[in-house]
């Protein structure tokens, strides 16, 4: 992701989220070091999107989401599994995630490739305080 995919993320990210990020946050993300993004195209159209960290022994996602009318398509599964064969190239140990605790639909994204939740973090999103289940996938060394 660069700056000039903004206009196609926000859009996405706008219509995924009750409390989208900001195209600045988005901004200030693609500069921190160990931030990494991958797009999902069709036809050229970005239509789905997924930000994560590159940390010492694992990858943290930040942020994930399809196009409303590119979902059930298996494009969310598709980047979950890039990042996780990043992770793996990587011999990372693990990859996290935090995820609404009112996502069911995320939570079963996550689940069908492997995630499992790992507790909760109260008061976690600072827009509403909504709790988060925090969800990690182990890897086993190839």
């Amino acid at each position: 992701m660069v700056p000039a995919d903004l206009d196609e993320v926000m859009a996405i990210e706008r219509t995924s989220f009750r409390h989208p990020w900001s195209s600045n946050f988005f901004l200030e993300e693609l500069q921190v070091a160990c931030a990494r993004s991958i797009l999902a195209q069709v036809n050229d159209k970005i239509v789905g999107y997924v930000l994560f960290w590159l940390l010492p022994e694992e990858i943290d996602i930040h942020n994930i989401a399809v196009h409303t009318g590119f979902r059930r398509q298996r494009i969310g599964q598709t980047l979950l599994q890039q990042v996780i064969e990043q992770a793996r190239s990587r011999n990372s140990a693990r990859v996290t995630l935090e995820v609404r605790v009112s996502n069911i639909a995320a939570q079963k994204l996550y689940n069908s490739v492997g995630f499992v939740g790992q507790g909760l973090r109260r008061g976690y999103y600072s827009d509403d305080g909504e709790d988060a289940v925090m969800m990690v996938l182990e890897l086993v060394p190839r």
